[in-house]
């Protein structure tokens, strides 16, 4: 196959992107896509990056170049966005994004002239939507999903609006975040190009935080104030359109407003929802006695979840509880309900990327990222999340990694 004889500087980077818990797996279409992407020698420079966010001196070194020419590299992938570079303190970090949520997203968000978008809009949805390997290795291939779903706040009772937490609330990012920026959704605008798209909203995909700070000062996403970002949630309500963002309580980058045609998660969630690729809201589906089977629920779902045969039936199983059934119909016999049993929520980015990487066999990669263990701050953090983890989950971290030194720091701390 060709993807065997692609050049080494390609074959590095898929490395690179595979030691992160959400990569990539090889394919002939991924090694097309990265060459449209990145140069050659693009690729050979930043398969050499740390996976945790670095200063230019550190690439730099890794790449034997002044500091000068090693900012002027950085600063045109950044300016791609292909790297997110963060100012913090007065100074400024740079990070690979995974490929999803990240990089791939990011080069369709806009139009744009640089790249040929109708040939990579293809190419991802060769990779995406006909191969099944990457969906899989996304959303799947793990116990703890690296996405969930947010209720539509418009169609909660009002019990339900006065006890919901405030990091299960999409307007809640949008009310508190310092960025905010407004993008084209990657994934209409992908399927556009593939003579697929519907006529959802397609300026609508939200981000927060540092990244939205970076795709705002290269012009990748406009920025928003809260008032704007508040009328584009209920554009997204009103349009039935299903809140996916990352599924951690705080730090979130993204919520993206999906559809069940376009959307990867949605339509992962079509195909492989016995695997649970997207985590639940705390809520769930419900029909009343009330209901007379009028049918007129059916097909509302953005993920096919409600049937008729004999009676109108919800496959609660399989339930996102987003609550655009609720909000389509508006049919006083379907409503949410708290579901039976709680939703645990990774703290934030750290945290999940732990239960990701201990899911999928990747520990070793955060805790020993390169200089990772010279940063206090680095292995802090890492080490703060492992401690939070359940016992089981402990156990089985200890022995990716093989260390006698987690296992008797988790001991002396008492964490048993």
């Amino acid at each position: 196959m060709s993807h065997i004889t692609a050049k080494k500087g390609y074959e590095s980077l898929v490395v690179r992107l595979n030691k992160y818990p959400q990569g990539a797996p090889p394919s002939e279409n991924l090694y097309k896509i990265l060459k449209m992407l990145f140069s050659e020698e693009e690729a050979r420079l930043v398969a050499q990056l740390p996976i945790r966010p670095f200063e230019i001196a550190t690439a730099a070194k890794r790449w034997s170049m002044s500091h000068a020419e090693a900012s002027r590299v950085l600063e045109g992938l950044a300016k791609r966005a292909v790297l997110i570079d963060i100012y913090k303190d007065g100074k400024v970090f740079y990070v690979l994004p995974p490929p999803m949520a990240g990089f791939f997203e990011f080069s369709m968000m806009r139009t744009r002239g640089d790249i040929d978008q109708e040939m990579l809009a293809k190419l991802y949805y060769e990779y995406l939507n006909v191969e099944e390997d990457f969906v899989k290795e996304l959303f799947c291939d793990t116990q703890n999903s690296f996405i969930r779903t947010f209720v539509n706040e418009s169609v909660l009772t009002t019990n339900d609006a006065v006890t919901i937490l405030d990091f299960e609330r999409a307007s809640h990012y949008i009310e508190t975040s310092e960025h905010m920026g407004i993008s084209m959704c990657y994934c209409r605008h992908k399927m556009e190009h593939v003579g697929k798209a519907c006529d959802a909203p397609m300026d609508i995909c939200m981000t927060f935080g540092t990244v939205a700070d970076s795709l705002i000062r290269h012009g990748h996403a406009r920025r928003v104030d809260k008032v704007e970002g508040m009328e584009k949630l209920h554009e997204a309500y009103e349009n039935n359109l299903v809140q996916c963002g990352e599924n951690m309580k705080s730090g979130l980058s993204f919520i993206c407003n999906c559809c069940g045609c376009c959307c990867e998660a949605l339509l992962a969630q079509k195909r492989f929802g016995n695997l649970q690729p997207i985590e639940t809201t705390a809520y769930i589906a419900n029909i009343s006695d009330s209901c007379v089977d009028c049918g007129r629920c059916v097909g509302a779902c953005p993920v096919d979840l409600i049937q008729k045969n004999e009676h109108v039936e919800i496959l609660e199983d399989l339930c996102l509880g987003c609550g655009v059934c609720v909000q389509a119909t508006k049919c006083k016999s379907l409503t949410l309900k708290k579901r039976g049993t709680r939703i645990l929520t990774p703290e934030n980015s750290v945290h999940r990327a732990v239960l990701l990487a201990i899911d999928k066999g990747k520990l070793q990669n955060l805790v020993f990222d390169n200089d990772a263990l010279y940063s206090h701050r680095a292995m802090a953090a890492i080490l703060s999340a492992i401690l939070k983890l359940s016992p089981v989950k402990r156990a089985m971290a200890s022995d990716q990694m093989r260390s006698h030194y987690l296992v008797k720091l988790i001991e002396v701390l008492g964490y048993k």
